[in-house]
Parts: C-alpha cells; sequence; structure tokens
C-alpha cells in the first residue's frame, strides 16, 4: 500500500510521475540521457546496469522493468539478466560489461566503494573514461530511483512477466513520456 494517495492504476514510477508531472520531466528526460542518448555502451547494457543495481537495492519496480527492457535490447534476453543478478562474473556479457557492472555494484554500496582496483580492471577490459562516467552515473540515477519508488511504497507487481509490455514500451518509446 502506498505511503500517499497515488494512481492505484499505475506501478512503481509511473504513479510517481503522474502524482509529481513537474519532477518527472527531468526526472525522465535524465533516464533517457542516461539510457538511450549518444554512448558506445549499448542500450541494453545501460539497461543491464539499471536492472543489476536495482536489483542490489532490493527494488522490485525499477530491478522487473529495466530487466524487461534489457531483455528486449541484449541478445539472450532475461536469462542474461538473471544470470547477471545471480553472478556478475558469470553472467554471458563482455568482460569490459562485467568490470563495469562491479563498479556499478560498488556504487550502489556508497560512492567511496569505487576504488582504483575496479577502475584500473574496467579499463584493462576497454572500459573509456566516459564509458565508466556514465557507468556511475547510471549507478548513482538508480540509486535515487530506486528509493523514491520504495520510499513511497509504490505498488510493484513480483512476475517478471508483469513487465514484459513495459519493456517493449520503454525501449520504444524511452523515459519522457511515461
Amino acid at each position: 500500500m502506498p505511503h500517499i494517495a497515488l494512481d492505484e492504476n499505475l506501478p512503481g514510477i509511473a504513479a510517481l510521475f503522474a502524482y509529481r508531472p513537474e519532477t518527472a520531466a527531468p526526472l525522465g528526460q535524465l533516464a533517457d540521457v542516461l539510457l538511450r542518448g549518444p554512448s558506445s555502451l549499448s542500450v541494453g547494457e545501460r539497461e543491464l546496469i539499471g536492472a543489476v543495481v536495482s536489483r542490489g537495492n532490493d527494488c522490485t519496480f525499477c530491478s522487473r522493468s529495466h530487466a524487461a527492457v534489457a531483455a528486449e535490447a541484449l541478445e539472450g534476453g532475461i536469462a542474461v539478466v538473471e544470470a547477471a543478478w545471480k553472478d556478475v562474473d558469470g553472467a554471458p556479457v563482455s568482460a569490459k560489461v562485467k568490470a563495469l557492472l562491479h563498479v556499478a555494484l560498488a556504487v550502489r554500496e556508497g560512492g567511496k566503494a569505487v576504488g582504483e582496483d575496479l577502475i584500473a580492471a574496467a579499463r584493462a577490459e576497454g572500459a573509456t573514461d566516459v564509458e565508466i562516467h556514465d557507468t556511475v552515473l547510471i549507478a548513482a540515477a538508480f540509486c535515487m530511483f530506486n528509493r523514491y519508488v520504495d520510499g513511497l511504497a509504490t505498488i510493484a507487481p513480483d512476475d517478471q512477466d508483469a513487465y514484459k509490455a513495459t519493456g517493449v514500451r520503454l525501449l520504444a518509446e524511452g523515459y519522457s513520456r511515461i
């Protein structure tokens, strides 16, 4: 049960965006820039970062909704996301993405948890400074989004299949139109 009066037909951040459209616009724009803007990381890789960080933060809505988008964008689909949730090092993604996921999970713990060893490991796998920057910013933003969604106790279906249509729509339309 949400802590404030939200539209019961809208899950997660969609209900919060409907509740406060004036804050929704810049938050949606931030998500679009981070997840859809120009980048050498694919949309699927960036969505995977968000899904893994959200899973680490135990945010059902964000982890499942971004898993659905990543599944639509990544070859291998939801199996790739679930593997990364279980064990980043065992996931069927590039060594660079694994190293960046480790950076993202450190951000989830706290900014100072990102040590030179993680940065060096990412660079050793070919990560650029821009990719490292974007990974840290995506992870930090997802920590904020996770706390926003869960801090107001929004509705979040627990079944991954409930998010499939959302994943298809978000991949096609982005976040500014939520």
